[in-house]
């Protein structure tokens, strides 16, 4: 480092104050020609220029609607569709809810969708109990004959 430079770096008054946000650039040397003014200036227009732009945010925010009202969710940008489908589907319920009980509020219509959701799930994972009980009954059954096939031959 020359002496004009530990001299105007040492002239700069030292923050005290810790950071309120860690620094994502790199500092710029100030250059030797120009006044310290335009050292700051300068180094912010190296410091913009050099900046690569920020990769696109995972996470977006969605304003979904449901039975007439709308929320801000805060959804992983590759699962923005899903999120958009269960909305439709929920929404169609909720709308249908609000047709045959229209004295109900916002809240007991989300509750009955909720309800509704969990009824469903476990009835399908019910189903998917009793599938795999009846797979295995008829493996055990084809097991028997096949055992019983060789035996005869």
């Amino acid at each position: 480092m020359t002496d004009d430079q530990s001299k105007s770096i040492e002239k700069q008054p030292k923050n005290t104050q810790a950071p309120s946000a860690p620094v994502t650039s790199a500092p710029v040397p100030p250059q030797k020609t120009a006044p310290a003014a335009s050292n700051i200036s300068s180094a912010m227009a190296q410091s913009n220029t050099k900046t690569p732009k920020a990769p696109e945010p995972q996470i977006k925010k969605v304003d979904i609607a449901i039975a007439g009202v709308t929320y801000p969710i805060f959804c992983p940008v590759h699962e923005q569709e899903e999120l958009l489908s269960a909305v439709s589907y929920i929404n169609n319920y909720a709308l249908d809810l609000k047709r045959d009980a229209p004295s109900l509020s916002q809240e007991s219509i989300l509750v009955l969708c909720c309800l509704n959701l969990y009824e469903k799930i476990h009835a399908n994972q019910r189903s998917d109990e009793d599938r795999l009980q009846k797979d295995k009954q008829s493996e055990a059954l084809l097991n028997k004959i096949m055992k019983d096939a060789h035996s005869i031959l």
